[in-house]
């Protein structure tokens, strides 16, 4: 036996806790995760941040989204902080093989990448989806362009199979090394593309909101099952911790009324999807499965979280910390060896979609059975799981006492929401640095259900430089792989592209006359011609922790941000 457990975690996108057969769900056809939900550990009470970014970061940390800033999906607040130590720090510290393989959004330039945080071997997109403004150009999940270890790299296939194929290959590759390998796969999330003959089972039930989602999670299963047949044939079962979890709520399985409430599809009994306090924003399944510690066929209906995963990894197997850490998470090993059956405990569920930090009550506070949503609504589950009684009249002590709860735990981390993440321009480890509408510091368009467009951003970065020197600026409307002139369309315009670069369907140029850049107080300008791919400036900057500002201004004096600036350090 390796000194320790191997660990497989497999997180889907945008797959709620009713997005299974074994979760109750009538028409989804999931077997090898049900038959894998009998064999393994189930908590039947197991939450996360009701969106992905939020999810990720306190995952791989252990502390909330408001401590470690990762807490939206975008405007630069969907980047883990330098500081964080990470899931896949303490695995490689202890002398684990580790990889990433399919989503991370988290950060997209040194030092956030997944290649920066612990990760030896990753293939990833970028952004918070295949063919958002941060991924390679006309990605449309099959035969897709994705990043080995920050390379772009041509992979056959659909997406799905790509990340389960790439994990199964490094796993075989690490012989007699302990692995942590994380299969973070971006489907079911939003734009629904699947091969039809996954779809096509569900497309005849009027039941059933979005049958290319359901086709997508049958896709998923069939992955989780060729997995589990590999583990199985080179024996690596025994001694392998298998977890299966998801992000968030539901994106893709019920269609809600205005109060959240289900009119059509399958959501469990639960109140909200995706992006919600409700219960069903939050609630996932989270499954995990070990012979060699004991982990199989077994309940636990403790309140557990995303923040509790690393501290218990830490707990079960003895790890060493490289450095120490306030975990706002706490280790249920104990519930998993059945020494203890509850957990006494509050829990926070906040995130916010805006470059500014959340509204204090913008908020689910959890403990037990009661759920104080927006501070001041109260839900107790046991009686109510649908959320349809609001409880907090009756018993206004219970509404105190998680308000002054909430209360105590705003205090510790207000003071450092507004803080930044910077993206470090021209180092050694990436050059050049190429920044995105994605991680602007404003105002961004989106449309439902949260593709971004960037038609209108500040085109406003918080950068760092670190050594000085002479840097060179590229202003772009379209990425480097596509090199069109700024004042262009593409051609070829698929779904994805429009949803991404356009409203209603058409990509957007800039007609610009003027490129404006600012470095904190330094500023320069440039005529734009129709012809110009790119705008580039040459400047000479010190050390410096500030803001970059990329503009476009057309004949009519307005101004937009670039889509994209790469900014290459040179002699330095």
């Amino acid at each position: 036996m390796k000194p320790y457990p191997n660990v497989i975690l497999v997180m889907t996108d945008d797959q709620g806790y009713a997005d299974l057969g074994c979760t109750g769900n009538p028409w989804l056809q999931t077997p090898n995760i049900d038959s894998f939900s009998q064999e393994a550990v189930r908590c039947h009470d197991f939450h996360v941040s009701p969106l992905c970014t939020p999810t990720r970061g306190a995952l791989m940390t252990g502390r909330y989204p408001l401590r470690n800033g990762a807490w939206a999906t975008a405007w630069g607040r969907s980047i883990l902080r330098q500081d964080e130590l990470t899931m896949a720090d303490v695995f490689r510290h202890n002398g684990y093989a580790t990889g990433l393989f399919g989503k991370w959004h988290l950060g997209d330039t040194y030092p956030y990448r997944p290649q920066d945080r612990g990760f030896d071997n990753v293939v990833a997109h970028k952004g918070g989806g295949v063919g958002q403004t941060p991924d390679y150009w006309a990605n449309n999940y099959f035969n897709d362009t994705y990043f080995h270890n920050g390379e772009p790299q041509t992979y056959e296939g659909y997406c799905t199979d790509i990340w389960f194929d790439e994990a199964t290959a490094f796993i075989k590759d690490c012989k007699d090394k302990s692995f942590f390998a994380c299969i973070f796969t971006n489907a079911p999330h939003t734009p629904y593309f699947v091969e039809s003959k996954y779809a096509e089972q569900y497309r005849n039930n009027l039941e059933i909101v979005e049958p290319e989602f359901y086709g997508m999670i049958s896709n998923i299963d069939e992955n989780f099952g060729k997995l589990r047949a590999f583990l199985e044939e080179t024996n690596l079962s025994e001694n392998t911790l298998l977890i299966f979890m998801t992000d968030n709520g539901s994106s893709g399985g019920a269609r809600l009324d205005e109060n959240g409430f289900v009119t059509a599809g399958y959501n469990a009994e639960m109140r909200g999807m995706k992006a919600s306090y409700y219960e069903g924003g939050h609630r996932v399944p989270f499954f995990l499965h070990c012979p060699a510690l004991g982990l199989r066929n077994k309940d636990i209906d403790a309140l557990l979280s995303h923040i509790d995963v690393l501290p218990s990894f830490i707990d079960m197997f003895g790890l060493e910390l490289p450095k120490p850490i306030a975990f706002d998470g706490t280790s249920f090993s104990s519930q998993l060896k059945e020494e203890q059956s509850s957990l006494n405990r509050t829990l926070f569920m906040q995130n916010a979609q805006t470059m500014t930090p959340p509204e204090k009550w913008n908020c689910a506070v959890l403990q037990a059975n009661w759920r104080l949503v927006y501070g001041k609504e109260l839900y107790d589950l046991n009686a109510d799981p649908e959320q349809r009684s609001d409880l907090a009249t009756k018993h206004p002590n219970k509404v105190a006492e998680l308000r002054l709860a909430h209360e105590l735990f705003w205090d510790e981390v207000a003071p450092e929401l507004a803080e930044p993440c910077w993206h470090l321009l021209g180092h050694r480890s990436e050059n050049p640095t190429r920044l995105d509408a994605m991680d602007v510091m404003g105002d961004i368009a989106w449309d439902q259900p949260h593709i971004l467009e960037a038609l209108k951003t500040t085109g406003t970065w918080a950068v760092q430089v670190e050594e000085a020197g002479l840097f060179r600026f590229s202003f772009r409307r379209w990425p480097e792989e596509l090199d069109l002139p700024i004042a262009a369309i593409p051609e070829s315009e698929d779904l994805l592209t429009n949803k991404r670069h356009g409203s209603r369907g058409k990509a957007r140029a800039i007609k610009a006359k003027k490129a404006h850049l600012k470095v904190n107080d330094r500023a320069m300008t440039k005529s734009v011609s129709k012809s110009d791919k790119e705008v580039v400036f040459e400047l000479e900057l010190s050390p410096f922790t500030g803001w970059l500002s990329a503009t476009f201004e057309d004949a009519k004096g307005e101004t937009q941000g670039a889509y994209y600036v790469y900014v290459e350090g040179l002699e330095r």
